[in-house]
């Protein structure tokens, strides 16, 4: 054979071979693009899910954060009686003196017990019932002039109870409804009541 034939062989040899190899290339680039693009879509399918199952509008809480009671009415009254007087606040729906007294039993019962000493009083006041939508156990009176401590007294028929007492301005003086109830008085009484200090 001579030096010719040797390169036209050879020639003819490399051009199929780059036939060859590009076809091969081809062909298992149309096999594989599919499956790397199923594996891209599978990847930010599970992410937004993970994003979607999260919680609406949820926020962070810092290890050991105590999580926050939902529904407590904001209370400024002293440490000392705070879990005795105050209570949330009532149901939209409310509609009877029992709906809107959420003052517990329990709390009642430690409301009611009888008195330790080391009382101020204060003086006497006509009460009538206060905004019924204020939770807890209080009366608004001008005998104090910031939020105490105290403790008041049905003139007369001796019922008594631990409660907030709040400044007022007013001449008379307003009970809570939980405040009348735990009294044993009606909502359209007004009664004499003896008020103290702690």
């Amino acid at each position: 054979m001579t030096r010719q034939a040797v390169r036209a062989v050879a020639k003819g040899f490399g051009k199929r071979w780059r036939r060859s190899y590009c076809g091969a290339m081809t062909y298992r680039f149309a096999i594989t693009a599919p499956v790397f693009l199923l594996a891209a879509l599978s990847v930010a399918g599970c992410a937004q899910m993970r994003g979607d199952m999260a919680p609406q509008g949820a926020e962070a809480t810092a290890p050991g954060a105590a999580p926050h009671a939902p529904g407590a009415a904001p209370s400024g009254a002293p440490a000392e009686i705070a879990a005795v007087v105050s209570a949330p606040e009532p149901p939209a729906a409310a509609r009877t003196a029992a709906d809107f007294d959420t003052v517990t039993d329990a709390q009642k019962a430690a409301a009611t017990a009888a008195p330790t000493g080391g009382e101020e009083r204060l003086g006497e006041v006509v009460a009538s019932l206060g905004d019924p939508t204020e939770p807890g156990l209080w009366l608004k009176t001008g005998l104090v002039t910031e939020p105490t401590s105290g403790r008041v007294e049905v003139v007369g028929s001796g019922a008594s109870g631990v409660v907030e007492l709040r400044p007022d301005p007013g001449d008379g003086a307003q009970l809570s409804i939980a405040a009348m109830r735990l009294l044993n008085l009606g909502l359209t009484d007004l009664p004499t009541i003896a008020v103290y200090r702690n």
